[in-house]
């Protein structure tokens, strides 16, 4: 019985896409849905491809993923993916779905699935990848993800046996996940940047998972992200097996050590953030059996989404797209970080929305003031445009940063935000939006090169 369910469910699907294509709608999750609103167990009766390559982790793991997708591509590998849907069990369904003919017949020996670790307890009873990258787990919506030990428990208790396991090796907290898996370790030796002592707000791993004494970090990138030792017992920071050094972001490039020895491989951006992505899609290439030389020439064919990260110049002026992950206290902080370090003069517009909350529920802003606002407090930061519907969290958010009132800018609608601008000669305004808001900041941007046209240029 169930399985003529599971057919019902996979021809409304394929029905329900169909539809979709007809009236040009999006719905990328939407046939998922379909078809576990009719086979709750549509996951474990769908056929999959024979290798399933699974990416997780807080932050990070849309880009990793993106990055791998277009390697392969540009390899000729034909690979299923949910890069046109979630990551949930829905979107992950509906690639399933696109997957598999009318029959039920996977049409793909290999899938490359970005997974939310929030959703281990639907995903992995009904499948295993073969291999998971871990990239991190920091804090995130605490709604939704509470704390990242949490998560890692969560990630343990499901996780089947038979997964072997990429993980960041300066994060001890992913490290600590499914202690039994076989697993492999990527990581940063020491930076010029590091630093001995957290600057940031919050540091989720200063306690010694083995024996409760302070852990002594070597190598501190940001939050609990580095090398750490406990003096007391000896627990640290394990081995890697993919090491990247040298890191040198004027010829941008990094040197990555494995088993075959060091290997100089292309940066596609200088942010750490973007470093540690760039070294796990090398270590996961390496793991599927990818020479040190194939991988460095496919990385020289792709460039990181634009949609997280792209600048312009018109004019004058240089306009950035930031992504920051709304409700998530470390991605903002590593996107003030970065951009409040970069040089020259410049402009920010602050609408980290998530346009989902303005409908349905509103979300906890005890995420605000996790993150480092005071990194904004900087004296090449001129102006600070806070609009939309948390605009007057963020400004009180940034007062308390000790921001100058003479700095903040409030605009209550966003396409009005660009209007606010002061427009000095040679600046970079940067436009930080949240996951679900590409389309309005593109909106704006427009709306700030008009801006930039009615002005004049100074």
């Amino acid at each position: 019985m169930e399985k003529l369910r599971y057919y019902i469910a996979l021809w409304a699907a394929k029905l329900s896409i169909v539809a979709l294509k007809i009236t040009k709608r999006n719905g990328t999750n939407f046939p998922g849905v379909v078809a576990l609103k009719i086979c709750p167990k549509f996951l474990k009766y769908v056929d999959k491809p024979k290798k399933i390559i699974g990416v997780t982790g807080t932050n990070g793991k849309t880009t990793v993923c993106n990055l791998a997708i277009d390697m392969f591509k540009a390899d000729g590998t034909v690979i299923l993916d949910n890069s046109m849907g979630s990551n949930i069990n829905s979107g992950i369904s509906t690639s399933f779905i696109k997957g598999v003919n009318l029959f039920g017949k996977c049409k793909y020996e290999q899938a490359l699935i970005e997974i939310d670790e929030r959703s281990a307890p639907v995903l992995f009873p009904y499948f295993a990848p073969d291999l998971l990258v871990i990239n991190n787990l920091t804090r995130d919506s605490i709604m939704r993800n509470a704390h990242p030990e949490f998560i890692g428990r969560l990630l343990t208790e499901e996780l089947p046996k038979t997964t072997k396991l990429l993980i960041n090796a300066d994060d001890l907290i992913a490290v600590g996940i499914a202690p039994e898996n076989e697993r492999k370790y990527f990581g940063i030796h020491r930076m010029d940047t590091d630093v001995k002592e957290c600057i940031n707000l919050i540091n989720d791993m200063q306690i010694c998972p083995k024996c409760n004494s302070i852990l002594e970090y070597e190598a501190l990138r940001y939050h609990h992200i580095g090398k750490a030792v406990c003096s007391s017992c000896g627990f640290k920071s394990p081995a890697c097996d993919y090491e990247a050094f040298d890191v040198d972001t004027d010829k941008m490039t990094v040197t990555i050590k494995d088993a075959e020895g060091p290997y100089t491989y292309r940066l596609l951006n200088d942010s750490v953030f973007n470093i540690y992505n760039v070294v796990s899609v090398v270590s996961l290439f390496r793991e599927l059996g990818y020479s040190q030389e194939r991988i460095a020439e496919l990385l020289g064919k792709i460039e990181i989404v634009k949609s997280r990260f792209s600048e312009e110049e018109v004019g004058h002026y240089t306009i950035v797209r930031q992504m920051s992950k709304d409700k998530n206290a470390l991605g903002a902080s590593r996107a003030f970080d970065y951009v409040s370090g970069r040089p020259g003069d410049k402009e920010l517009i602050l609408m980290m929305n998530c346009l989902g909350d303005t409908h349905h529920w509103s979300e906890n802003v005890c995420w605000l003031y996790d993150a480092d606002f005071e990194l904004l407090n900087k004296e090449n930061i001129k102006n600070i445009i806070v609009t939309g519907p948390r605009a007057k969290d963020y400004y009180l958010r940034l007062k308390l940063a000790g921001v100058a009132d003479e700095k903040i800018s409030f605009v209550e609608k966003e396409l009005d935000a660009p209007k606010a601008l002061k427009l000095q000669k040679d600046e970079s305004i940067y436009v930080f939006y949240g996951t679900d808001s590409i389309v309005l900041a593109n909106r704006v941007i427009d709306n700030v090169k008009k801006e930039i046209a009615e002005r004049g240029e100074k």
